[in-house]
């Protein structure tokens, strides 16, 4: 058995289902690199996450006392439909749903592109 980074896992007692919904290494490391490129960017200064027994959500804010600008939801009882991924704007509206979290955090990257080039 290994134990290096990335080897592991967290797999509930079995005959338990997990306690809550969380977000794996690789898919928390992708969305804090683009945190911190909109952080840089002038974009966003605070986060939030929740972790429920359903879905693990990412919140993105401009200010800390306001709504969220960016929302990033995994819920994964909606993997075989839509997709497990759901990027919602500032008003609660969704602007992207997917099976892939890269094709889902698109809008945000254009988004970065486009604010970095003005």
């Amino acid at each position: 058995m290994s134990f290096g980074p990335g080897s592991g896992s967290i797999v509930p007692f079995p005959g338990r289902a997990p306690s809550q919904v969380g977000f794996e290494r690789e898919e928390l490391s992708r969305i804090l690199d683009l945190y911190g490129r909109m952080v840089a960017a002038g974009e966003w200064r605070d986060y939030a996450m929740d972790f429920t027994r359903d879905f693990a959500s990412f919140a993105a804010f401009r200010r800390a006392a306001e709504r969220p600008q960016a929302r990033i939801e995994k819920r994964p009882s909606l993997r075989a439909r839509q997709g497990m991924w759901t990027l919602f704007g500032e008003h609660g509206q969704i602007l992207k749903r997917g099976h892939e979290l890269a094709g889902v955090l698109a809008p945000v990257e254009r988004r970065l592109v486009k604010a970095v080039g003005d």
